[in-house]
């Protein structure tokens, strides 16, 4: 399993926003290019402002500056959240992070000659943007022999990941097990050294077979919980797989 930093979950994924995705993240598109309810606008504001980053870096990696990549991304979700693009919206789509890369390049081929105020849908933020934390980030991409598809996928799958221990966290959290969490968080990839389960032990006051089972049982919900997650993005369940695969070349 890919290693994800626990540390730094994606720009919007809280427990919060996690617990506004009702349901799956294609439902919520085609509900908000019909007449979604409070709830489902809720949940895609929540959805956008979860993968603003890929979309985000994707544009940056296109050549724009910092400020002309956040004025576009700013526009590009503005778009999905005035519904002018998803009403015809395909139900035969496939996966949604293919689509939503499909989306931005279409929104930027019409949008990247119109001025600014038209990008940020007339001077009205979307989603909340940290200038400062968007560029210390892309500053940590890869070299810039990736393409801007691959920074988008590598983002996308990041973020994903990112969001499903996050969610892993708040369980661990809510059922009063945040220091069990926090000390076998890099016990979740794979498995480690006989050595970091003895640490991990003498950390926790717990046994060394106690030890392995609590991070056994964490492996575990973070792999029911990522197909869950992946579940939301594609349109069929034999899509899973496939995605889950995809996921852990990306940040591979």
């Amino acid at each position: 399993m890919a290693t994800v930093d626990p540390n730094q979950p994606p720009f919007g994924t809280s427990g919060e926003a996690s617990r506004a995705f009702a349901t799956t993240h294609w439902t919520l598109v085609v509900s908000a290019g019909q007449a979604p309810s409070e709830e489902a606008r809720r949940a895609m504001a929540a959805l956008c402002e979860t993968y603003w980053y890929p979309v985000y870096a994707f544009i940056r990696r296109q050549g724009a500056d910092a400020d002309e990549a956040m004025d576009l991304t700013q526009g590009f979700f503005a778009r999905l959240l005035e519904r002018r693009d998803l009403a015809a919206v395909d139900r035969a789509r496939g996966r949604f992070r293919s689509w939503l890369v499909a989306a931005v390049k279409h929104y930027l081929a019409n949008e990247r000659d119109r001025a600014r105020a038209d990008k940020r849908g007339g001077g009205r933020k979307a989603i909340s943007i940290d200038a400062a934390d968007a560029e210390s980030r892309y500053r940590l991409e890869p070299s810039h022999e990736l393409t801007p598809e691959r920074v988008f996928e590598r983002r996308w799958a990041l973020t994903l990941l990112n969001q499903v221990l996050s969610t892993l966290r708040a369980e661990s959290e809510a059922e009063g097990k945040g220091a069990v969490f926090d000390a076998l968080k890099d016990c979740i990839g794979g498995r480690p050294a006989d050595a970091r389960y003895r640490e991990a032990g003498d950390e926790l006051g717990m046994n060394e077979g106690a030890v392995r089972m609590a991070a056994h049982r964490l492996r575990r919900r973070y792999r029911e919980l990522l197909r869950r997650q992946i579940a939301e993005t594609v349109e069929t369940s034999d899509q899973i797989e496939d995605e889950i695969n995809f996921l852990f070349e990306a940040v591979g």
